[in-house]
This record gives structure tokens, sequence and C-alpha cells, in this order.
């Protein structure tokens, strides 16, 4: 069976931009909002004594936020919010890097109001009951058949049950300002979901473990303008590398994972106006590195003649046609803010 499909991209408009000011900013304050990326961003600032203190952020009506906490085989787990909600998606790594990694732009657990699971893998999942037990407010967003193969799996308390909502693929569910749709995906836990989610007429897809591009994940991810989508391997690191055959053989399969070459191409394929971001995300530590990931990618877009930006709100980035950006495997990213 193949593990790559071509496909037609459809254009359609998108924007993006970052914060816009409300407010003098002190320079020392603004020279410590470039530096977490977030210049020229509406936010309330606070600082206790020392000018170059946190940074203390409210996100902006209308405008969703991303970050990442990590991504790979050690522990996944990103963010999604505006100034009224967040959302986790997935819970593989421990809650203390999560709350500092919210802190740090002025958020806490109290604005999270659900965590996503998208497979029972423990990489995926592994807090989340910890997570929910220590902020009883939050909700544990799967499918029936997800939940079962945690417990299944899993050395997890069955009292995970009391915070779990049932969700369905296909079908919508709405928590705040956010839609949440769960999408079919390729891949080897007992129950595979990415998930679009849409936020007034923007759409975030994400997609982190996949062994092939299945007919339903393209479909969702093709209408994303914010992708977050898996570049797991380098094929020639993997067959010449230290792994058992089994294991290559298991990561190369349709519901294993996606090498860096098939996610470039299909980058390319489905390219259109409305796609302003792109997050790599899972990469392996043992056979992939970022700089081979992005270059992969960045060359199968610049081919098409698009200019790409690294994400980072640099003149030459402000003025590309897409951003392109490789998640870290274990540490939290910078805060993205996303223009609806």
């Amino acid at each position: 069976m193949a593990k790559r499909i071509n496909f037609s991209s459809h254009d359609m408009p998108g924007l993006f931009d970052d914060f816009e000011s409300s407010m003098p900013v002190h320079p020392d304050i603004e020279r410590h909002a470039r530096l977490a990326g977030l210049t020229g961003g509406q936010a309330e600032v606070k600082v206790d004594g020392d000018p170059l203190g946190p940074v203390v952020v409210k996100p902006v009506p209308n405008k969703i936020v991303f970050m990442s906490f990590g991504s790979g085989s050690s522990g996944n787990c990103a963010y999604i919010g505006d100034a009224r909600s967040g959302f986790l998606i997935d819970a593989g790594v421990d809650c203390k890097r999560i709350e500092r990694g919210l802190n740090e732009y002025g958020l806490d657990m109290n604005h999270v109001k659900g965590i996503c699971i998208t497979h029972d893998h423990s990489d995926h999942m592994r807090y989340a009951y910890s997570i929910v037990r220590k902020y009883r407010h939050i909700r544990l967003y799967c499918t029936p058949r997800t939940l079962s193969g945690i417990l299944r799996r899993h050395s997890v308390s069955r009292r995970i049950m009391d915070y779990q909502v049932n969700i369905y693929k296909e079908i919508p569910f709405t928590v705040d300002n956010f839609t949440f749709t769960a999408f079919e995906v390729m891949h080897d836990g007992s129950d595979n979901a990415g998930f679009y989610v849409e936020h007034d007429n923007r759409a975030f897809a994400f997609a982190t473990d996949l062994g092939c591009i299945s007919e339903r994940a393209d479909y969702y991810m093709r209408r994303a303008d914010y992708l977050m989508i898996e570049s797991n391997y380098d094929l020639n690191m993997l067959r010449f590398g230290p792994y058992p055959e089994y294991l290559k053989a298991r990561i190369m399969n349709v519901n294993g994972h996606l090498d860096n070459r098939m996610t470039a191409e299909y980058l390319a394929s489905i390219y259109a106006d409305r796609l302003s971001y792109v997050f790599l995300c899972h990469l392996s530590h043992d056979n992939n590195t970022p700089e081979i990931a992005l270059n992969e990618s960045r060359t199968a877009l610049e081919n098409i003649g698009l200019k790409v930006g690294g994400g980072m709100d640099s003149p030459d980035d402000i003025g590309a046609d897409i951003q392109l950006v490789a998640l870290p495997r274990f540490d939290c990213s910078r805060l993205y803010t996303l223009r609806i």
C-alpha cells in the first residue's frame, strides 16, 4: 500500500498578523517582550521592581495563541487558546512544565478548560489523570475507544472517567469560542484522532501521529489556516540506524509515522494562500534532526515558488508566504499569536 497520496490544492484567502499595540511600552519592557516573541503585542504588562521582570500577557479578543510544551516520543502536549479559554492537545508532558510554559506568558491552568487526547500511547496521555485530578475544572475529551485503551494499556485510575467527556469522530463539539472535530488518522493506537479546531473563520489542524495521509486527514488538513503535522524521521537515518528491524518496519508502516519527505511533498501539494503556519511535530530523537526536517519541507515549498519564513517575526518572516517551524522535542516553544 502506498504511503503517500498526491492531492491538488484549493486556493483560499488567509491572513496573519501579530499583536496590535494598545499603549506605550517602556523600552526595557519592549526589549524583554521582543525576546519573548511578543513585540508590538497588546499586552497587560506588569513589572515588579526589575524592569526586565516577567511580562504578563493578556490574550487579545478575536486572536488565538499557540505553543508546544514538548513534541516527540518522550512526550507531546500543545496549547491553543484565546482571551476567554484555552485547551491542551494531548497530555504527555509533566504538569509542572505546562504551568511554567503558560506562566511565562501570564497564563495559568485556570485558563485551560479541557484536554483533547489524540490516542492512547503513553507519550500522549501519560499525565492526563494527574492534570485533571489537580485542576478539577478541566475536562478530558476523547473517544470511548481511546478511553478504553488508556484503561486497558496503562496503570491509570478508573476515576479518570469522572473527568472524561465522550466525543465521536466527524461530530463537532463546541466549548466556549472553539469548535473541535476529531478525525480519523492512520496510526497503531487503539483509536487514533487528529483534531480540527475552529475559531470564528480560522482553523487549526493537529495531526501528530500518522503513517500515511488518509482521505479524511487530507480533507481537514487542506482546510487549515494553521497546521501541526508530523515529520517524524529521515528515511536514511532510520534504515541505517541502530533500531531493530521489527521497529523500523513498524515506524515505516502505513499505521506508523510520516517521514520528512512524505510530509514535505504533502505540504507542497496542499499549499493555499490561507495556510500561513506549519508546525513540524513529533521529530524522532534518534532518526531525525530539526535541521534535516526543516530543510526537506522548506525545499519542497520553495520549489513551488514560496518564500518560507521561520516564524520568528523578523522582517524576512513578515514578508514570507508561509512560516515553517520545527517544534522543540523536549522544551517549550515560544507563544505564537495567530490572527482570527
